[in-house]
């Protein structure tokens, strides 16, 4: 593989676990990322259509194991010890208010905005097939907008290319680093802890 078709993967793959870790509590906001991925395309470093079909992926499939951790723990999400910091007992309580008052409605409109609200879902047992069409719909205009924002910002700026991208690589492969070392400290830290149990 040539050096620009891994760069390539590489970019794509990053917005895909992105995605997918924001949704589950990790302080990666959609929105952001998604403004930063039209502008990768707007610099030529992605090609529009698969970008456009991995940022749409990552978002229904984060949506969906936020579901599905919703569905499985139900009410003990709150105080599940690896669970609880995704949603706390009042933002718990006050997302499912709106829900039993606006239903998909809620959904549609803030399903990109509000945090918890696929988890939320999943507890209180939306049907999958209702909640998915509902998200496709919402997920495609936050896509639009948000990678639309980007690839207007991108345009309109004069940034030499080269450098930006080496600038980029080298953020990217930071985070990554950051990304396995915490993954392998929390692998590490369950296996000890099972030890001692």
């Amino acid at each position: 593989m040539s050096q620009s078709a891994l760069v390539e993967h590489f970019h794509y793959f990053g917005i895909f676990i992105i995605l997918i870790l924001g949704e589950l509590g990790f302080p990666f906001p959609e929105g952001v990322t998604l403004m930063g991925c039209g502008f990768l395309i707007s610099t030529n470093v992605v090609r529009p259509l698969p970008a456009l079909f991995i940022v749409f992926s990552g978002i229904l499939i984060g949506d969906f194991l936020s579901y599905y951790f919703g569905k499985k723990y139900g009410r003990t999400i709150v105080t599940h010890k690896r669970l609880h910091k995704i949603i706390s007992p009042e933002r718990l309580s006050m997302i499912e208010a709106r829900f039993n008052k606006s239903g998909i409605l809620f959904i549609l409109i803030g399903g990109r905005l509000i945090s918890g609200i696929f988890i939320v879902a999943g507890i209180l047992k939306m049907p999958f097939s209702k909640l998915m069409a509902v998200d496709a719909v919402s997920s495609l205009f936050a896509v639009a907008i948000w990678v639309g924002i980007g690839y207007i910002g991108g345009n309109s700026l004069q940034v030499i290319k080269k450098d930006f991208t080496r600038i980029e690589h080298i953020g990217i492969l930071f985070v990554i680093i950051l990304l396995a070392i915490y993954l392998m400290y929390r692998y590490f830290k369950s296996q000890r802890d099972k030890t001692l149990l």
